[in-house]
Parts: structure tokens; C-alpha cells; sequence
């Protein structure tokens, strides 16, 4: 039988060893973004970046991200370049040190901090003068917090004459709310798309917004990136035999979502839950559509909030016979009750991006955490360089 494949260079990441599924062998290839590696507890406690003495760069640009690199030759910049600059927010600071060293670059000094009433305080400690600037700041929770604090840095860079400002926003909070469902409500992500523009924001770049059409809410230029390469790639490591593996939907709405995904998964077959919502984060499955009896079933949605959706899907998938059920996420917002709803014992392991720190409280055994830094650095050395990234030769880079 054959194993499965994946269209496109594989990576070769680090197995959580708290994971309990079969032993799988591992296709030995170059890596994208290694997973957090786990102590005996799940801890993470490190993640391996390879950088040059010389310029600061990736002494050898990931395959994944080289696929094409023929036709794409990046120009060495010194560290002490003033016309790209990172600055980092206090959302997820881990992951924009990341993105900083897989570019070889230093993040940009920044003094944020909170005044007694809550008001954020935002001053840049270094010229920005004629600089294209990237702000790394998701709005995962506090949404509200997290939010404002981006606007304050947009305009303070403005402020600072900074040629272009781009809004990195590796989870764009308030996606969800990207229509009108019922009478009388509001769109918070058009609203949230706006300040963002009116604050000075030149560029957006977001990965895995939960709906494409999202992207027409901006009056600027966004660029797309989608985090499933990492996790495809991922995926790809474990041998798992291709006639055993099934793609699902954990509801109608992300049936493209998975669908795409299943395509890079030697074409999988396709298995939709069909859910019922009765209330915001309340779920109810009622039956499923595929086939998933004896397979080893893969969950796919963009982001795992209370976990009772996907949660009610693995329970349905082993009633219908399901081996082993995978959770696969970009974003791991991980509000309660989701940690005790994933470490139940439903999934063999759930797979997330660290587009949203998840906190040590949250760790359990069955997480594995991959990082989305150096698609995100990839995609920003583009962007500074007017490189198009959307098509070909670039298209493996997921960037729309």
C-alpha cells in the first residue's frame, strides 16, 4: 500500500514522546519550523534555529521555503540595516523574537507599558525614519488589550515618519464576527479592519483568517499566509499508509478548509460533521457524512476556542468506528473548557501553531506545538523585497 504523501518538500520534526499512537517510521527531510521540543512532563522548552555569524541569516533556507529558490535570490542585509525593521507587542513576544532571528535581524526597541488606569503607553527607542516597519502583534486574548496596543504602535511609528508600516497579525481576533447572522448585529471584523487602517497601517499580513473574504475588509493590501504547510509537513513524518487516512471537517463550514488539506494528503477522502449551534461556543453534533470506520481520522479547522465542537466530533468519529482521531489547528485560543475537553483521551494528538502562546498551565501530553516563524520571516524578506509570493514559483509558500 502506499504511504501517504504530501505535495512538496516534507519536514522532519521532533515526536512529542507522550504521543501513544503506532510507531511511526520518519521520512528524513529538511526542516520548516521544528515543533517545540517536550521535557517528561510536555513542557517545551526549546526550538532550534540555525543562523550564520556572518549576516545573521539562515545558514540554509528551508527547503520548503527554497523550493523554488532559482528563481529567487535574496540579496544578504547586514544586521545593522536601518530599512527593515521588526518591532515587537506584548502578545506573543516568543514568537516575534523567532520570526527576528530565522531573518537574522534584531528586534527593534520598544518601550510599551501600562499606566495605573490601563491606558497603553508606546514609545519607539530608535529612529524609524524612511524604514519599512513590521509590527508582530496577534489580537489573541485579551483581544481588547491586544488590539489597542497594536493601533498605539501603528500610530506611533506613523508619528515617527516610518515609510511603510505593516500590521503583522499572525491571529486576527474578532474573525468570527465577519457577518450578520441574526437581525441587529454588528460586524466587529470590518469594524477591527478599519481602526487598523485609520491608525496608519500601510499592509496587513495575517495567516489563517477564519474566512477569506475577510481580506476585503481591509482598504490596504493584505497578504494571506496559511499555517497548513507546516502541519502538512508535519503530517508528512508519520508513515501513516494513505488507504488508512481520512480527512474531516468538524463542521459544513470549513468543508474547502479540509478539502485543500486533504488534496496535499494524497488526496484523502473527505468526512463532514454535521453540527447544529444552538448558542456562541455551544455545539451539537448530529451525524456524520464519510466514511471514517477503521481509519485514522485528521480534524482540521482553523482555530480551537472551547474545543466543543471539535471535542464532539472525535467523540462521533469513534463511535463510527474511527482508530485514531488527530487534531489539527492553526490557532490554539484554548479558552476554557478546552484544555480538559482535548486531554480527555479523545485524541491521539492535537496539533496547534504557536501563532498564539499557549501558557504552561495549558500544556498537556497529547500537544504538539510547531511554529509558524520562519513562513512568517519567509514571507516578510518577500514582501520587503517586492517579491510576489502568491504565484508561481512561489506558491508552495501558501501566500494568496
Amino acid at each position: 500500500m502506499a504511504s501517504l504523501a504530501l505535495s512538496g518538500s516534507l519536514v522532519t520534526p521532533h515526536r512529542n514522546p507522550h504521543s501513544t499512537h503506532k510507531a511511526f517510521s520518519l521520512i528524513r527531510c529538511n526542516s520548516v519550523a521544528e515543533p517545540l521540543k517536550y521535557k517528561d512532563n510536555g513542557k517545551p522548552i526549546s526550538l532550534t534555529n540555525n543562523i550564520s555569524s556572518d549576516y545573521g541569516q539562515v545558514a540554509s533556507i528551508p527547503s520548503f521555503l527554497n523550493t523554488h529558490n532559482q528563481f529567487y535570490e535574496r540579496i544578504p542585509v547586514q544586521k545593522n540595516d536601518t530599512r527593515l525593521r521588526i518591532f515587537s507587542g506584548t502578545a506573543n513576544p516568543s514568537l516575534s523574537q523567532e520570526i527576528a532571528c530565522y531573518m537574522g535581524l534584531e528586534l527593534g526597541k520598544i518601550k510599551i507599558k501600562r499606566f495605573a488606569d490601563g491606558e497603553i503607553y508606546v514609545q519607539l527607542q530608535e529612529s524609524v525614519r524612511g524604514c519599512d516597519v513590521y509590527l508582530v502583534q496577534p489580537t489573541c486574548p485579551p483581544a481588547n488589550e491586544n488590539l489597542m496596543e497594536l493601533l498605539i504602535m501603528i500610530d506611533a511609528c506613523r508619528r515617527a515618519s516610518a515609510k511603510n508600516i505593516t500590521a503583522v497579525i499572525p491571529y486576527f481576533g474578532y474573525a468570527r464576527a465577519d457577518r450578520k447572522t441574526q437581525g441587529r448585529e454588528s460586524i466587529a471584523a470590518k469594524l477591527v479592519a478599519n481602526l487598523i487602517t485609520e491608525a496608519g497601517a500601510d499592509r496587513v499580513l495575517a495567516c489563517d483568517l477564519h474566512s477569506g473574504q475577510s481580506m476585503g475588509y481591509f482598504d490596504i493590501p493584505v497578504d494571506h499566509v496559511h499555517g497548513q504547510p507546516v502541519i502538512l509537513d508535519y503530517l508528512a513524518s508519520k508513515t501513516i499508509c494513505s488507504d488508512d487516512l481520512v480527512v474531516v471537517s468538524p463542521d459544513v463550514g470549513g468543508v474547502a478548509r479540509a478539502r485543500a488539506f486533504a488534496k496535499k494528503l494524497s488526496d484523502a477522502p473527505l468526512a463532514i460533521v454535521d453540527k447544529r449551534r444552538h448558542a456562541h461556543n455551544v455545539a451539537e453534533v448530529m451525524n456524520l457524512i464519510g466514511d471514517v470506520r477503521g481509519k485514522v481520522a485528521v480534524m482540521v479547522d482553523d482555530m480551537i476556542d472551547t474545543a466543543g465542537t471539535i471535542a464532539k466530533g472525535a467523540a462521533l468519529l469513534h463511535q463510527e468506528g474511527a482508530r485514531e482521531v488527530y487534531a489539527c489547528s492553526t490557532h490554539a485560543v484554548f479558552s476554557p473548557p478546552a484544555i480538559e475537553r482535548l486531554s480527555s483521551g479523545l485524541f491521539q494528538e492535537v496539533i496547534i501553531t504557536n501563532t498564539i502562546p499557549v501558557a504552561e498551565k495549558n500544556y498537556f501530553p497529547q500537544l504538539t506545538i510547531l511554529s509558524v516563524a520562519n513562513l512568517l520571516g519567509e514571507t516578510i524578506w518577500r514582501v520587503h523585497d517586492d517579491c510576489a509570493g502568491g504565484f508561481e514559483p512561489y506558491s508552495s509558500l501558501g501566500i494568496d
